[in-house]
């Protein structure tokens, strides 16, 4: 899985300097593994300024600006949530894209309506955000790390297509 998760790394790195795009990420169940992927990559300090990991809903509200009667009524694992956190920390970080990533990573906390795996995605850019819905299986680590990797390829994806 790092293999799959560096390629795409390389991937984004190689699309944002030829560009000249700089990208941070906002994330939750990830943990940072998404800032860690793209920082891994020597040089991404071109494109690459800051992150927020933002695990607790206060947190998601205090330091992304959102507001809390929206993670209240939709739950932080929700396409609500996810487009805020990509819409609000491109203004705090200025940036010209954005990653944000909030899903169940288990192995509890899933019920029916949000069961185990399932994770938001949303890539932000100046015009729009991009929002997916993903149904990951595995444990916590695997669904961890195929948030990173889905996200990148995501974020690869909108920049070929969008910027």
């Amino acid at each position: 899985m790092w293999n799959k998760i560096n390629q795409e790394s390389k991937i984004l790195f190689n699309k944002c300097t030829r560009r000249n795009i700089s990208i941070t990420t906002a994330e939750s169940c990830t943990g940072g593994m998404v800032a860690s992927s793209i920082v891994s990559i020597n040089g991404s300090s071109s494109i690459f300024n800051s992150s927020i990991v933002t695990y607790s809903n206060s947190m998601k509200s205090k330091l992304l600006k959102i507001p809390p009667e929206i993670i209240e009524i939709n739950g932080a694992v929700s396409e609500i949530t996810a487009y805020h956190m990509a819409k609000n920390v491109l203004s705090i970080m200025t940036a010209d894209i954005s990653i944000a990533v909030t899903g169940i990573a288990g192995p509890t906390g899933g019920s029916i309506e949000k069961p185990i795996g399932l994770v938001w995605i949303a890539i932000g850019t100046k015009l729009e955000v991009f929002k997916q819905k993903y149904l990951l299986n595995g444990n916590r680590l695997e669904i961890r790390q195929k948030t990173t990797l889905e996200s990148l390829k995501f974020a690869n994806k909108v920049i070929t297509d969008y910027l």
